[in-house]
């Protein structure tokens, strides 16, 4: 009786605690699974609390509305929505008012999952419910609209964050030239930027770069220089984000110099390149054939090739097409199916084209 009482008490010793469980002796309810489950979800092991689960419901023991609110906090950590979502739904239909941190939880699941506008579905209820979401659930769906490039849904976020006592932060004001950017509405994102001065926020690096690639998606680069020697005026010093954009930039004009003289720039910082640059210039370096340089860009994209996505893996297939790298472009394309995308129909049929031609390169490998 003593090991039982302390299993109770305490889940240090989770393998005892589940002997524990086991013993037919043990009067076990729904209150000791879930603080066993809730044990192994504060640890991230996932595999070790759905077995957990899975025994309780193979002794018909229904789960209670403690177990439903641990498994709504561990699937939504885990990025798991959907099953999230389902211990959601059975809270409620036991009656159960979900509280701030389980709105808090569901509402980062969908944030997680792209998903602002559900999101902010339960944010509302909340707000109906007289209850006031953090700074940081609203910066969440503030930040998952502006990478969506959904304007509206970033502008209803910031309106409704003023009306609830957040003044525009340095923040929030990169987030919303960041919406308009992802947009390509370059002139409200610079309305924006100029706002953000207005207030008194000084431009960092990475609002800067938001704005200059707001630029780049229209190619408005005369605009773009135009803004960094206003900021440099003022004392701003580029850093690694914006030339991360300038060096992309470049690199898609085939401006070999220019983009090498702005890594130039980002070394002197004591900064290796981010990864996006390296696929920047697998692209640059594959289209102007100048292999080994090429070489050395893919194989640091190749390291990595678990991060690429869709869009990514096509501009690189594209550029080893432009630079006749025919059989690496193939072995790309292998490991772009290998991860379930799909290449575009026109990427295919610049596949079967390059290989129709003679004088392919031979590959890099």
């Amino acid at each position: 009786m003593l090991q039982i009482c302390k299993c109770r008490h305490s889940m240090d010793n989770k393998p005892v605690a589940e002997l524990v469980l086991r013993e037919e002796s043990f009067q076990t309810n729904s209150h000791d699974y879930s603080k066993l489950i809730e044990a192994h979800a504060k640890e991230n092991r996932l595999e070790d609390a759905e077995r957990i689960l899975k025994n309780m419901n193979e002794k018909g023991i229904l789960p209670d509305i403690l177990t439903f609110t641990v498994l709504v906090h561990m699937y939504s950590k885990a990025g798991n929505l959907g099953r999230a979502k389902e211990a959601f739904e059975n809270l409620r239909s036991q009656g159960f008012q979900p509280d701030m941190r389980i709105y808090n939880s569901m509402i980062m699941a969908y944030v997680k999952a792209a998903q602002p506008k559900l999101g902010e579905s339960l944010m509302r209820e909340m707000e109906a419910r007289d209850m006031k979401p953090t700074k940081e659930i609203y910066m969440a769906l503030l930040g998952s609209f502006a990478q969506r490039g959904d304007v509206g849904g970033a502008q209803r976020i910031a309106t409704t964050m003023q009306f609830a006592g957040f003044q525009p932060s340095l923040e929030s004001c990169t987030l919303l030239v960041e919406a308009f950017g992802q947009a390509k509405d370059p002139d409200q994102a610079r309305e924006n930027f100029d706002y953000m001065i207005k207030l008194g926020h000084r431009p960092d690096d990475r609002c800067t770069a938001s704005m200059i690639a707001a630029y780049e998606k229209c190619n408005l680069l005369d605009k773009a220089l135009n803004l960094l020697l206003e900021l440099e005026k003022d004392g701003f010093e580029l850093g690694v984000a914006t030339y991360s954009v300038l060096v992309d930039w470049l690199a898609k004009l085939q401006l070999l110099d220019e983009a090498e003289q702005l890594l130039g720039k980002i070394a002197e910082q004591g900064e290796n390149p981010p990864f996006k640059v390296h696929i920047s210039l697998c692209e640059m370096y594959s289209k102007a054939g100048v292999e080994k340089k090429a070489l050395q860009a893919l194989g640091l994209v190749e390291a990595k090739k678990d991060q690429l996505g869709p869009e990514e893996y096509e501009r690189i297939i594209r550029g080893l097409l432009d630079g006749r790298f025919v059989q690496d472009a193939r072995r790309m394309l292998g490991w772009m199916e290998a991860r379930g995308f799909s290449a575009s129909e026109n990427l295919r049929v610049a596949l079967m084209a390059s290989q129709a031609l003679r004088h392919n390169r031979p590959t890099m490998r």
